[in-house]
């Protein structure tokens, strides 16, 4: 009797454990950066690239750092909830143009003319703003994606919540749904604003 007790109770356990994973949601990634500092940075703006934006340019304001990039798709099923938050003007949304050239692996960086890259990059990324809307209050360009990786972003689009005081509230990983805009995201922007 015991020796079918022990791996009965082995199986039970491992039903119970994939029953539980399997109710989890993979975009529920836990940040080790909620309710730290927002990682400095110092980048050129997409529609002034002779100009510099840092985080601490926004000390004082609740706002969105939402990492994006042309060549993902799923930004492009968030990007008309964005365009609709941003006519809301809840609060400032800055875009994390992320690896605009080399993500989507199309162009061989070999063959690209050092210096060229920003060029491009500028061009794409303008170019799908101007067709899709622009709902940045501005965007930076992460060409090599190290700020991407300070912020821990494993994927496009991710999106962050930061306070007034420069610390990130929240992550949200994947695109903006309408329900976690409205049951999430714009509560606490209007907690942290308040």
């Amino acid at each position: 009797m015991n020796r079918f007790l022990w791996p009965l109770i082995g199986f039970v356990v491992l039903v119970v454990l994939l029953a539980v994973g399997l109710n989890l949601n993979p975009r529920d990634v836990p940040s080790p950066l909620v309710g730290k500092p927002a990682p400095a940075f110092s980048l050129p703006r997409l529609h002034a690239p002779d100009e510099q934006f840092s985080p601490k340019d926004m000390l004082g304001k609740v706002w969105l750092l939402n990492v994006w990039a042309s060549w993902c798709v799923s930004c492009r099923q968030e990007h008309p909830l964005l365009v609709e938050m941003a006519k809301r003007q809840s609060a400032p949304l800055v875009g994390l143009n992320y690896k605009e050239v080399r993500g989507d692996g199309a162009i061989d960086m070999d063959k690209v003319a050092p210096g060229a890259e920003t060029g491009m990059v500028v061009e794409r990324a303008g170019a799908w703003l101007s067709e899709h809307g622009d709902p940045y209050t501005l965007s930076v360009l992460d060409v090599d994606g190290r700020v991407g990786i300070d912020y821990g972003v494993y994927g496009v689009p991710e999106t962050y919540v930061i306070d007034k005081a420069g610390i990130i509230r929240m992550k949200h990983t994947g695109p903006i749904t309408a329900d976690a805009l409205s049951h999430t995201i714009l509560p606490l922007l209007a907690e942290l604003s308040k």
